[in-house]
């Protein structure tokens, strides 16, 4: 039963599967990382390339390559480990072939592997990977608002990401960000972004470094009466960051957020009974239909009286 859980509800994703690796990026992705394997096993090409074998097959791997193709699989492997969603999987599959791609062909034959790497810049520039469209309850900032909307209220707490288009980590984390924004999300605790690779002054005002060496993206930053009570990840004396993995579970955990929304749920409903109050204010002086009930019944008889 363990094994066919998995495997059933596989196969019952398995259309929305197919759906996103046909997008244009992994298409291409996909190409890029076996091109050295299609040129090596094709016959008629594999002919004219050289080999290190002892039986000088040209279509067959020499144990070099072997070696190489081995030793960043070991690689892979060890970066999945701290990989969260489906996209970081594959997006690290796809780095490292194309990485031990470019030091084939470069091993093979010096022009082969400059017309591989030429082909893997065009397709970083044309190709980029597919944003987040997925449901969300997430308020994006510039550099103009975010002051605003932090001071606006200050019994509402913020967690902001602070994010760039073109990292990867945080093309990865979108989808984690937006599931927890649906969860939690409510009238005294909101969820909010900012592009610091638009918006430069907001990187400098909040401390968040875009150096890709320095590995602060993505980062989360909680936020209460506009201040800043904590984030992650850290940052130490170099300016690095301290490692942390943002799954949803750490996320959780760290900022506390069963917590805060327990907290923030009184908020929302006071704001509800306000509401309510002034959308139905109370009707003054609910008895005069009954007096006027009454006169009415004194005056019948007396009318009678006087006929």
């Amino acid at each position: 039963m363990a094994i066919l859980t998995p495997l059933f509800a596989f196969l019952y994703h398995l259309p929305l599967v197919y759906k996103w690796l046909l997008k244009p990026y992994y298409v291409a992705s996909l190409f890029m990382s076996v091109a050295f394997l299609a040129v090596r096993k094709t016959p008629g090409i594999c002919d004219h390339l050289s080999t290190q074998r002892e039986d000088g097959n040209p279509c067959d791997f020499d144990w070099r390559e072997v070696e190489i193709l081995m030793f960043l699989s070991a690689i892979v492997m060890m970066k999945n480990r701290r990989a969260i969603t489906v996209e970081q999987h594959v997006g690290n599959i796809i780095l490292f072939s194309k990485v031990a791609n470019v030091i084939l062909f470069f091993r093979l034959d010096i022009r082969m592997g400059l017309l591989y790497l030429t082909l893997c810049i065009v397709c970083m520039m044309t190709c980029k990977p597919p944003l987040y469209m997925g449901p969300e309850y997430i308020k994006y900032f510039s550099d103009k608002t975010i002051d605003d909307e932090l001071d606006r209220d200050s019994r509402v707490t913020w967690i902001v990401e602070f994010f760039a288009n073109w990292s990867p980590e945080c093309q990865s984390f979108a989808s984690v960000y937006a599931d927890l924004s649906l969860k939690y999300n409510c009238a005294g605790l909101k969820f909010g972004k900012v592009d610091i690779g638009r918006y430069g002054e907001v990187s400098k005002k909040y401390k968040v470094s875009t150096s890709p060496l320095s590995k602060q993206l993505p980062s989360l930053v909680l936020f209460q009466g506009g201040k800043e009570v904590m984030r992650r990840p850290q940052v130490d004396k170099k300016g690095r960051a301290v490692s942390w993995s943002f799954t949803e579970e750490n996320i959780i955990r760290e900022f506390n957020l069963n917590e805060l929304y327990q907290k923030s749920k009184k908020l929302n409903k006071n704001k509800g009974e306000k509401l309510s109050q002034s959308q139905f204010p109370p009707v003054p002086e609910e008895e005069e239909p009954e007096q006027q009930v009454d006169d009415a019944e004194e005056e019948e008889p007396e009318s009678k009286k006087d006929k």
